[in-house]
């Protein structure tokens, strides 16, 4: 088994694995939640770092990182718009979505709320900005 698919692998069987698996099932190419909706599909409160520090839903390196930035990664997506007021996290697929899993959901790009996900391309804000409020494409 190759890099990747050990990535995967330890996804599909770790903390966030609720995670992994309905990201790799959406078939949207952008997907936002609140953080009350990440945490119904995890089945439990996300740490309170989460809500706190915008670096916690950092994208990681390759090799690297955390259970949780596995997850999102591991299923072909990269965080790109986190709102720490707002509470909302945002999401866009990196590759397409493997073979014979089935959309998740309804497939659509906006929360329940209606708002639409991301940002524009190439917004960046300062690190003092990122952890008060955020949108900020591929970090």
């Amino acid at each position: 088994m190759n890099r990747e698919g050990r990535a995967r692998d330890a996804a599909a069987r770790g903390k966030y694995a609720p995670l992994y698996r309905d990201l790799s099932a959406r078939s949207e190419a952008e997907w936002r939640a609140s953080f009350d909706e990440v945490e119904a599909i995890l089945g439990f409160r996300l740490p309170d770092s989460a809500r706190l520090y915008r670096p916690w839903w950092s994208n990681q390196r390759k090799g690297g990182g955390h259970s949780h930035a596995l997850a999102w990664q591991a299923a072909g997506w990269r965080t790109s718009a986190i709102d720490l007021e707002a509470e909302t996290s945002g999401a866009r697929r990196t590759r397409p979505r493997e073979p014979g899993n089935r959309p998740a959901g309804g497939g659509s790009t906006s929360t329940s709320s209606g708002r639409r996900f991301g940002a524009g391309p190439g917004r960046r804000v300062s690190r003092s900005a990122a952890n008060r409020s955020t949108t900020r494409p591929d970090v």
